[in-house]
């Protein structure tokens, strides 16, 4: 993780005034655990100085094979940067969409990064649906930013190779594929210009790559192209330290995107890699043509490589604490290599060019040598969260698993600013509204025998709500926004073993960063052979899950009451009865009292006014339902309703959300408390709907805040024709036909279940991966046809449809105010007994008539609609209500 630059130089110097190597990999989770192989890949990586990175669009879009190749095959600093964090897919492993979904996509590429080897990047554009060229993309991209990120991102990490993924042109089948090529051909010109961006070289220096180069594949190569004119190599190789082959590293990589149902089979064997040079120098047999990779690059490094050849020659896989007098010994030169002086003005904030690599290969070494003495630390907090301002219980661990001598000097943490210090041995510094506590520990950890004291960690009372950085402000529908501050400065200087960054963290310098920095953390401070190593582990909750096991989540900073407001829920009113609106408030401490109150529009009435809440205990919950109506006043159409806690004067308006999957670390978000609020003018008929869940959406709700009475289908014993004759009408979730093996033999099931006289109503089915191949009563054949422009014009092919009339008038005012795409997955080609009902397009194609395909068959009527109800629903939008009760209603 590139560090803030002020305190990178601070810290550098303190790597010649106390020997504290900076270790910044500290995000939350399992302790990394490295096997002998793993060591000595990791000692033969130090004598390889190299750089690439990837370009892409969105979260999957990059080569792992690619990436796993490069990482632990060459030895090289591999980074992936993803324009996006994905927020526009859909997602197959839940209901969470947009936000929530980036959110889980940016954890996917993680676990990711952390199978291959690789390191992830993200620029600040938003991922806001499909896409069809990339100068519809830059209309709603702020172009000039993203091209400033990248630039950022490639400043900081000086890679040699960039490749990119897909070409800049209709090829690539996505505008944000062709945009993020685009980009990336602008990038490597404007990197390693002085002028262009100059605001960053407060921090980083220009950089110039070597080339750029396009990895072509299968999608855009034809069957016997003659690649005589690409560079080639093999990334199908084995790596007998690993065990694996680059191919199967990158299967397991590339599963880690669930949410997208990548899940990938294994390949070994050779796997050709093929790319086409776009800039910089020509290249002859290599990528890395005319790029000296060893430490001859670097002035005075030679003696150094020198060095780790020999701790690689006489490297014990029996015993690896053997190398680390070695590892001490080319640590000590890369330290001066780093800081050679101290700057003679502190606004100089960047390195010299030469401590790149060594500043790279000393957080190499501070693992390496961690690993070689078998080292655990831990921080794991007694709570999983806390208030800003409050102190918690941390238990700190310490075990060596070796026989070299490893003394913990002592350790450091953050306590109130007003505590009054009294043990002998103690110290302290004001930080960041704390002080920083310095302990005198100076005890040999003995092997094997674990080293426990417990501490009283104070979370910075400045400290923000651990919302994703990148959420924290309202954005654009193209661009996130990041707050000037994004960790407040401290007030003073801080001690060599800071956990906090003394000059804050503003937008520039979190830019590109995956996720949240850690909220406190516990400097350490050991001695090994007579040196002085520092090392910074998170304050961190562990707990054991009766399934999963011992499972690590990040310390989260909540506020003193979350307001929560069910979640993608829309109080849709179709008449003047009231709805009941439950707020439940949850103590983020203990002992919090205030007033809690629903704002809503004018014409409204809501009851109680106000409500009082006592919340003794953290964690506690109340519920308050408040009665909710229109009145004679309130207007048709799209408002909001927002829940409102007050407590010591201060209004407190987020409630709190966990995504919890077992393939990522639990991420906590805090969504402001407010709920769309619809006013309609519908008529519904029937009243009993059987829902079959596909891939999850909240389309049920929104049935029932129609007053359907909706049931959950079991796909194991509830799809008989004789069973679902009971309801009126039976709803198929999104991606049903993909998702749900159950489908494959019950078919016939819902065939007779229509032909006796039912309504089946079918939503999206991605072309790719059907449980069976046809999933309607006539042959209907899918495709990847959709219309992105959500405010499209919209034609009615059958004006006097019942699907358009009955029993409500379906007019273009239906398909105002639609959010993100107006529909996708268009069949290409029907049989003729479908009927389509609307047709529409994107700017300059021609209109696509599938949106709403219906079919009579026996006594009933089956239903295909692309039309994307599971975003618009959620959102509120009222036409998509009243479309949806008309295909409901069908026949009755």
């Amino acid at each position: 993780m590139p560090l803030s630059l002020r305190t990178a130089a601070r810290l550098c110097l303190a790597l010649l005034v106390v020997n504290c190597t900076l270790l910044t990999e500290t995000k939350a989770q399992a302790p990394k655990t490295y096997t002998s192989s793993d060591i000595l890949l990791g000692l033969k990586k130090l004598n390889v100085l190299g750089s690439v990175m990837y370009i892409a669009a969105h979260p999957d879009d990059e080569n792992t094979r690619l990436i796993a190749y490069f990482a632990n095959g060459r030895l090289l600093e591999t980074s992936y940067l993803s324009c996006t964090r994905g927020d526009g897919g859909q997602d197959l492993i839940g209901p969470e969409l947009r936000e929530q979904l980036g959110v889980i996509r940016t954890q996917e590429l993680l676990a990711a990064r952390r199978i291959d080897g690789g390191h992830q990047f993200f620029t600040r554009a938003n991922d806001f649906g499909f896409s069809k060229t990339s100068a519809e993309t830059f209309t709603i991209w702020d172009k000039e930013q993203v091209l400033a990120d990248m630039v950022w991102v490639i400043r900081q990490r000086r890679p040699d190779v960039l490749i990119t993924r897909f070409p800049p042109d209709p090829r690539a089948g996505h505008g944000h594929h062709q945009a993020s090529a685009i980009l990336a051909a602008e990038a490597f010109d404007a990197a390693g210009d002085p002028k262009r961006f100059p605001e960053q070289l407060k921090y980083v220096q220009a950089w110039q790559p070597k080339r750029l180069l396009w990895n072509t594949g299968s999608f855009f190569v034809k069957p016997g192209e003659n690649m005589s004119g690409y560079l080639g190599l093999d990334a199908g190789g084995y790596n007998p330290l690993l065990g694996q082959s680059y191919g199967e590293i990158a299967a397991r990589s590339r599963s880690s995107h669930r949410s997208q149902g990548f899940g990938s089979a294994a390949t070994r064997g050779e796997a050709l890699e093929y790319f086409q040079p776009v800039k910089g120098a020509p290249a002859a047999k290599d990528l890395f043509d005319g790029v000296d990779q060893t430490w001859n690059r670097v002035p005075g490094g030679a003696a150094i490589g020198k060095m780790i050849d020999e701790v690689i020659r006489k490297y014990n896989p029996s015993n690896p604490s053997a190398s680390v007098a070695g590892l001490l010994k080319v640590r000590e030169l890369l330290q001066r290599m780093a800081m050679p002086k101290a700057p003679a003005d502190e606004r100089v904030r960047y390195f010299p060019a030469q401590s790149f690599w060594a500043v790279e290969k000393l957080n190499e070494i501070q693992k390496l040598i961690v690993a070689s003495l078998g080292l655990n630390f831990e921080a794991i907090a007694s709570e999983a969260t806390a208030t800003p301002g409050k102190t918690i219980a941390v238990k700190f661990e310490g075990l060596s698993r070796s026989l070299i001598p490893v003394e913990l000097d002592g350790i450091s943490y953050d306590i109130p600013a007003d505590s009054t210090i009294k043990k002998p041995g103690e110290s302290q510094l004001a930080l960041c509204l704390t002080t920083r506590r310095s302990v005198k520990i100076g005890k040999t950890l003995l092997p094997n025998t674990s080293f426990i004291q417990t501490v009283d960690v104070f979370v910075p009372s400045n400290e923000s709500v651990s919302q994703p950085y990148w959420l924290r402000k309202t954005g654009s529908i193209g661009m996130y926004a990041i707050p000037d501050i994004v960790k407040p400065a401290c007030t003073s200087g801080g001690d060599a073993w800071s956990a906090n960054y003394d000059g804050g963290i503003n937008r520039q310098q979190i830019i590109g960063q995956p996720e949240n920095y850690s909220v406190t953390e516990i400097a350490i401070n050991l001695r090994v052979a007579g040196t002085q190593i520092g090392y910074r582990i998170p304050v961190q909750y562990k707990h054991t899950d009766p399934t999963l096991g011992e499972l690590y989540q990040p310390l989260v900073v909540v506020p003193p009451v979350m307001v929560n407001i069910p979640a993608a829920r829309a109080y849709v009113f179709a008449d003047q009865q009231p709805k009941t609106v439950p707020v439940t408030l949850r103590a983020g401490r203990a002992g919090v009292r205030g007033a809690l109150a629903l704002q809503v529009p004018t014409g409204w009435q809501v009851e109680p006014a106000t409500a009082a809440f006592d919340l003794k205990n953290k964690e506690d919950e109340q519920t308050v339902n408040f009665t909710l109506r229109p009145g004679p006043g309130a207007p048709e159409g799209k408002a909001e309703v927002r829940a409102v806690a007050t407590v010591d004067g201060q209004a407190y308006t987020r409630g709190i959300q966990t995504i919890d999957y077992p393939h990522i670390p639990t991420q906590t978000l805090f969504p402001e408390a407010v709920a769309p609020l619809v006013k309609l003018n519908v008529q519904r008929r029937g009243q009993n709907v059987g829902y079959l869940m596909g891939a999850g959406d909240e389309v049920p709700e929104a049935l029932r805040q129609l007053g359907y009475t909706v049931t959950l289908l079991n796909p194991a014993t509830d799809l008989t024709a004789e069973h679902l004759a009971r309801y009126d009408a039976v709803v198929l979730g999104v991606r049903a036909y993909n998702v749900l093996d159950r489908l494959k033999t019950q078919q016939p099931q819902l065939l007779k279940y229509v032909e006796n006289g039912g309504n089946l109503v079918v939503q999206y089915v991605v072309n790719r991966g059907t449980v069976l191949p046809q999933i309607g009563p006539y042959p209907l054949t899918l495709s990847n046809d959709r219309v992105t422009v959500e405010g499209a014009p919209v034609t009615f092919l059958q004006p006097k449809s019942p699907l358009l009339n009955v029993p409500n008038k379906i007019t273009a005012k239906d398909f105002e105010g639609w959010v993100q795409e107006q529909g996708l997955y268009y069949p290409s080609a029907w049989d003729a007994h479908y009927t389509p009902i609307i047709a529409s397009s994107d700017p300059g194609e021609t209109p696509k008539q599938s949106a709403i395909l219906v079919a009579d068959y026996g006594k009933g009527h089956y239903i295909y609609t692309g039309l994307s109800l599971f975003r618009e629903l959620p959102a509120g939008v009222p036409g998509a209500y009243r479309i949806l009760t008309n295909m409901v209603s069908l026949g009755k």
